[in-house]
């Protein structure tokens, strides 16, 4: 940690929030005189919708991607860069030392202002580092402009984590833990900017409606055909090649996974592998490649890695929990297939898959089916066509 960062970590929150739009100003100045990055045409649409600027697991850009395929919309995604995270597809962005320069802020003002609907993700700011906490001032700055302004979150930005301790056994959450304790403040200022508000809110895994119970359920949207394509048929190696991609490893219950896998690798009756330090694009050959992947053990809910995974039709093991096998079922009429799992089963489940594996490749042959039903971006469309073309009333 260098000694400014340190510092600025012992600052009252405004004062630390000041000095970093300071020191990001300073550092853009090398930008002051160079090309602005291109902004994309702005469709001559009569409906033009932007979503940003988080892009997480790349669901921005898939989002706007179906929405370009409603009547008479056009949708592009943007999304803010940071140096040495996987970058997933956005039709533009910036590095985070551009969002401090005010050139390029305005911009970005102006460039977004021409769109008739605005999806902010996270309720982080989109008009860049202005020394605002939040996506307040940028979205009022719209609304004053007649822009449709709506919210989207994507778990942890407004998953309230004492709410989660309560509701559920196997939560990560507890009251002193630093997750918690930087989270908690956060999901509780971003539920409350949500009330004050009072804009459309969407929310992209069933979980949490329980936060913010007014949302619109807007389903993870994934191309299904690269997972189907890299696909190798399900137990066609030596031994069954279990997987599991720890990309946050403190909710996903990496610790339990890992000391379970490892144990049945230890007697021979698996091939464990743990994925780190793969790009996005190369995950279909490396998913496709396993027979049983293990998504997470502590959450309760199923998202973008799950659908990728189903959409391979491998065997996915999670604690997706009742309630949310619950909701689906009365929001689409489908059964989740995933197998269910917590840290006291896992090793019970994966036992039971591995000695039927016939059983265990039906509940497998569900999954593309599933996921071309509700996360193949038509449902996401479908949902989005509510708010961006209002049905007429007489």
């Amino acid at each position: 940690m260098t000694v400014t960062r340190a510092i600025r970590e012992h600052l009252p929150a405004p004062l630390a929030r000041t000095a970093g739009a300071v020191r990001r100003r300073l550092r853009g100045v090398r930008y002051s005189f160079a090309q602005l990055p291109a902004f994309p045409p702005v469709p001559a649409t009569p409906v033009r919708m932007l979503v940003g600027p988080t892009n997480s697991a790349g669901q921005g850009h898939a989002w706007a991607q179906a929405a370009n395929t409603l009547p008479d919309v056009a949708a592009v995604s943007f999304a803010f860069h940071r140096k040495g995270r996987f970058q997933f597809a956005d039709d533009y962005g910036v590095p985070l030392a551009w969002f401090g320069q005010p050139r390029w802020q305005r911009g970005q003002q102006q460039y977004v202002a021409q769109y008739t609907h605005v999806m902010v993700e996270s309720l982080r700011p989109l008009f860049g580092a202005r020394g605002y906490a939040d996506a307040q001032p940028d979205i009022e700055e719209l609304l004053g402009k007649g822009v449709h302004v709506a919210l989207l979150f994507h778990g942890s930005d407004i998953r309230l984590p004492s709410r989660h301790a309560k509701r559920e056994r196997w939560s990560p959450f507890a009251p002193g833990d630093d997750l918690t304790e930087r989270l908690e403040p956060q999901a509780r200022r971003h539920a409350e900017l949500v009330e004050s508000l009072g804009l459309p809110v969407f929310v992209s895994t069933v979980d949490l409606l329980d936060d913010v119970p007014n949302a619109h359920w807007l389903p993870v949207a994934i191309d299904p055909a690269p997972w189907q394509a890299a696909a190798r048929p399900l137990f066609s190696t030596a031994k069954p090649v279990v997987a599991h991609v720890p990309s946050n490893a403190k909710l996903k219950g990496t610790q339990e996974i890992d000391e379970v896998l490892t144990d049945l690798q230890d007697r021979g009756l698996v091939e464990y592998r743990r994925i780190t330090g793969v790009q996005h694009q190369d995950m279909p050959a490396v998913i496709g490649d396993a027979d049983i992947v293990v998504d997470q053990l502590h959450i309760g809910l199923y998202g973008v890695a799950a659908a990728e995974a189903l959409a391979a039709g491998r065997i996915v093991v999670s604690y997706v929990g009742d309630e949310v096998r619950r909701r689906v079922r009365s929001l689409t009429g489908r059964e989740v297939p995933i197998v269910e799992a917590d840290p006291d089963t896992l090793g019970d489940v994966l036992g039971g898959l591995i000695a039927d594996r016939d059983t265990a490749a039906e509940r497998a042959a569900a999954g593309p089916g599933f996921v071309t039903e509700l996360h193949d971006g038509r449902r996401s469309a479908e949902v989005l066509r509510s708010w961006l073309i209002p049905k007429e009333t007489l």
